[in-house]
This record gives C-alpha cells, structure tokens and sequence, in this order.
C-alpha cells in the first residue's frame, strides 16, 4: 500500500499540476490563447481512455510490480495519459484480490487519498518554485521538471519492492497467504465459466458496469473541474498568484481526511449507496455555492465543499463496483470500463471552463452541476434495481431450502 500510493500521489500531481502551472506563467509562455489550454488538459484523457481496457488486461499476463511500476515511467501529456491508464483501476483490481468485501473501501481510499494529497503538495511545490526562476526557464517549467523526476525515482523504486497477489508474496508464510485467501472469500464469488473471451464480453454486457461508470463519472468530472481550475478560481477571488497557490493547500488535506474517514465508515457500517448520497450532495452545494454571486469568503468556503464531497465519493464507487462484480477477469475489465466512463468526465471539463468565463465560470459550474443530478439519478436507479434483485433472489433461496452462509454471496451491495 504505501509504494502504490506514493507513486499515486506523484502521479496525480504530474496529472493534476497544469492547474498550478496556468498561475506561473505557461499561459503566456506557451501563447495558450483562446482554448488551447482547454485543449491541453483534454488529450490527457484521450490517450487514457483509450488504452485503460488493454492495460487492465495485461495485468491478467504481466507481473503487477514490473507492470504497474513500469507503466508510470513515462511523461509527455499525450503520453503521460496513455501509460497511466493502467494504474488506478489496475491498483484497484489488485486490492481486491487482497481484501474481502467489507474491508476493501478502507485500503482503496488509503491509495486514493493520494490525490487530495497531491492537490495539497502541488500548492506548496507551486508556492515554493514560483521564486524560482533558475537559467532560461522560468517557474512552471521547474514545476513540471522536479515533479516528474519524482515519479520517475519512486516508479522505479517500486519495481522491486511491490508485491503480486497473495498465493505468490514472498514475505507471507504458508499459513498467512491460506489466512489471506480465505478471508477475501468471504461472502464473494469468484467463480468464472468460459473463455477469457467470454469474460470479458460479459462485462460489456453487465448493465451494472455502465451505470456505476455512469455514476463515477458524475463524481470525477465536477472533481477534474475544481481540480485543474481551483488556482485559477481562487485567483479570481482577487488573491495573488503565490497566496492562491498556498490557499489550495488546506482544502486538499481536509478532503484527504475525509476521504480515508467516510471510507473507514462505510466499511464498518456494511453501506455504501447512503454514503454516497450523503457525499455527493455536499459536493453538490459546494458547487451551488459556486454558481452564485456570493462575497469571496463565502466562496472559499465552498471550495472546501467541493472538493471535499466529490473526492470522498470516488473511493466508495470504484469499490462499490469492486463489491458487487464476481470473477477475476470480469471484475478487472469492468472496473476498466467503469475507470473509463469516469475519466471522459475529464474530457469534457477540460472544456467548459473557458477563459471568456472568467471569473464567474457560471457555464463551467452549470455543467458540473448537471453531472452531480445526473448521479443522484443513476444512483437512485441502480440502488432500487439491486434491492428487487436482492428481493428475489432472498426469496428463491429460501422457497430452496439453503441458508444465509449459501447465497450470501450472490447478493448484492446497497
């Protein structure tokens, strides 16, 4: 856990630093006039859309350590999408071959905490290089150099150190790796039938897969939007460059915190559909706080809002997903999909922030806005649709004869 969400974190940070370059002058340097910083942000997303699904399917051939270490090596925008489409959902996908149903949301936000982290170390890296100005190059370039140096190093690092999947880990006892497998069994089918083929064209065809990408969707593309653009916003308030990169700082580390909490709930309370209502809507007046003309301190406020909801919900749906998919092959390529649908969220906020908008950025907020009543929508959908399932198959084993322990794993999550 720790070496993945390192690599996470330094990722996201390459990922996600544009936002924090745009204030540190790429934006003149580089003449992105009109839309072509808009243009920049999007084609991360369509190479990582685009080679999410094979790159989950080589982790079914390929090492984890040597493949998800290996695929985060690589920089160049386009580039730095295309081999980074395999590692959040491949991560994932190894999570839950390690942990059972109920103790699987806690260790995905762990990793995925690394984003709030890298939103947080990006403030301060961004505050700090801005006065750096060090032969021809001016602060965003540093930004860029220093931060992708370090995914390099600890990428590399992790090729040696990252473990495979329990049957296989070296620093488990015999014993331990039975422990490990038996409990990840607990309440879950992992029984597949088929060619490999035929697996992965049942997850095409496993109408919960597009629903719940549908769902994270509506959770990442509010979250790309404040993510790439929150320096910009703050900006806006009529704070200066250095002191609008520092205010990014705290609202990450909260968002962090929350997100390792709600998951840790959740868990602990067996729920997931509730928690993420509850998220989601607080994201959802995070960016009603937004749209308004309220004074800057008001505003502020409701980045925190923002932020914090959406980031804690992405954990929950990723595992929610995670929960409720049986089969090794089936579950890493509907997590795939789900990862996918997620990320062209990403596509179309790179978009609706425009440089005409500003400050108000009402367009930008009105989409994102749609997004979040979008999931509440599916979510309302898919969790009525688990619970007649549920219903009826609760019935048809008990018409059987068979006890809980024997169709407890065909249930579904709510």
């Amino acid at each position: 856990m720790p070496i993945f969400t390192l690599i996470y974190l330094f990722s996201f940070m390459d990922r996600g630093n544009i936002g924090n370059a745009k204030l540190e002058g790429l934006m003149t340097q580089l003449h992105l006039t009109g839309s072509r910083y808009n243009v920049a942000l999007s084609v991360f997303f369509i190479s990582y859309g685009l080679f999410e699904f094979p790159a989950n399917i080589m982790l079914q051939f390929v090492r984890p350590p040597r493949w998800l270490s290996g695929i985060m090596a690589i920089a160049i925008r386009f580039l730095l999408g295309m081999v980074e489409a395999g590692f959040f959902p491949g991560v994932v996908f190894l999570l839950t071959m390690w942990y059972p149903r109920y103790m699987l949301m806690y260790p995905i936000a762990i990793f995925t905490g690394a984003t709030g982290t890298a939103g947080a170390f990006s403030g301060l890296f961004a505050y700090g290089i801005s006065f750096m100005n060090v032969g021809h190059l001016e602060g965003w370039s540093w930004l860029f150099i220093i931060e992708g140096l370090l995914t390099t190093v600890i990428s590399l690092i992790g090729v040696f150190v990252l473990v495979d999947y329990p049957n296989t880990a070296k620093f488990l006892s015999v014993e331990e790796r039975q422990f490990v497998e038996q409990q990840r069994f607990i309440g879950v089918g992992d029984d597949e039938e088929g060619t490999v083929a035929q697996r992965v064209l049942a997850a095409f065809l496993d109408w919960q897969i597009w629903v719940m990408g549908l769902m994270l969707m509506s959770f990442m593309a509010p979250a790309y939007g404040i993510t790439f653009f929150l320096p910009t916003i703050l900006n806006d308030f009529g704070y200066n460059v250095a002191i609008s990169q520092l205010l990014t700082v705290p609202i990450f580390v909260i968002a962090t915190i929350v997100m390792i909490t709600v998951a840790h709930l959740s868990d602990t309370m067996k729920i997931r559909s509730p928690v993420l209502v509850a998220v989601e809507f607080v994201g959802l007046v995070g960016y009603t706080i937004q749209i308004t003309n309220s004074s800057a301190g008001v505003k502020y406020f409701g980045t925190y809002l923002t932020v914090t909801g959406l980031y804690a919900g992405v954990p929950c749906i990723v595992g929610w997903l995670a929960n409720n998919l049986h089969g090794k092959y089936k579950r890493a390529v509907g997590m795939r999909i789900q990862a996918g649908m997620g990320n062209l969220g990403g596509i179309i906020s790179s978009y609706v922030f425009r440089i005409q908008d500003e400050p108000r950025f009402i367009l930008g907020f009105a989409v994102e806005i749609a997004f979040i009543c979008i999931g509440f929508i599916a979510m309302a959908a898919l969790t009525l649709a688990y619970h007649r399932a549920n219903v009826a198959k609760i019935a048809r084993v008990k018409r059987e004869g068979m006890n809980e322990a024997e169709y407890a794993a065909d249930l579904y999550v709510i």
